[in-house]
């Protein structure tokens, strides 16, 4: 009789680039990719808050650097992914919220609102995929979008629009690049307690209404969100493609 392997969790060898990776859920990823063995490049807009993380890392022995990078300006991110690349891993945390009714959206906030979350990962996740294309060898591309990809929610018309639409196109990329080993993903997370979600834990009529939707009972935590992170990036994941691993507490059950 033989027995089957279990496949390695380890993403030892691997290069990975996490946007969106001085705060949050992009610094747990990032965190949770160094320990996993990955040679990881935390990138973001603010220097000085990457350099604090990369050196608390740094003195925990991992791999990491650090890339000063705004996913909304287009040609900048593709260039400075062409010149650091190839990457066998992206995790895309870079987001923005601004939240209001739809009746009263404003044309530059949907459009702020557009340029990080849509336009900006799209153009990532080609970057990245154009890398691994030429250097002839496959990975694994990971959006973090959210449960409102799925669902749609009260003051969201804007960000639901722009998570729906990742989860269109990493449909659309995982069709055309599986041929190249390539696979794209994304992760959804309910409501995750972080500083930029602050400011709706401080209103108790949403926290009611977030623990009533969230059939687990409690919001998430960064750490809720770094297993997923490993898995999809390793050979664990290996015939995982063009789905979403929903992270919701069981929101988007019912």
């Amino acid at each position: 009789m033989s027995l089957p392997n279990p496949p390695s969790f380890s993403l030892a060898g691997k290069r990975a680039l996490v946007t969106g990776a001085s705060s949050g859920i992009g610094l747990g990823c990032a965190v949770a990719l160094a320990d996993a063995g990955a040679h990881t490049v935390l990138a973001a807009r603010s220097p000085q808050k990457l350099d604090a993380c990369v050196s608390e890392l740094r003195a925990r022995g991992q791999q990491v650097e650090s890339l000063v990078l705004d996913v909304a300006d287009i040609a900048h991110m593709q260039a400075e992914i062409e010149r650091s690349g190839p990457y066998d891993i992206l995790i895309n945390s870079a987001g923005l919220a601004r939240h209001g009714p739809a009746l009263a959206t404003a044309s530059d906030d949907f459009d702020a609102v557009v340029d990080v979350n849509l336009k900006g990962a799209y153009f990532l996740s080609q970057a990245v995929a154009r890398g691994l294309v030429a250097a002839g060898r496959g990975g694994s591309l990971i959006n973090i979008s959210s449960q409102m990809a799925h669902v749609g929610g009260p003051d969201r018309a804007v960000y639901c629009a722009t998570k729906h639409a990742v989860e269109g196109f990493t449909k659309a990329m995982a069709i055309e690049w599986g041929q190249h080993g390539i696979r794209i993903n994304t992760i959804c997370p309910t409501f995750i307690r972080t500083p930029l979600t602050e400011q709706t834990f401080d209103d108790p009529e949403k926290v009611s209404w977030l623990l009533e939707k969230i059939k687990l009972g409690r919001v998430g935590t960064v750490e809720d969100i770094m297993g997923a992170a490993v898995y999809l990036a390793s050979d664990a994941a290996s015939l995982i493609t063009g789905t979403s691993l929903k992270i919701d507490g069981g929101w988007t059950a019912e």
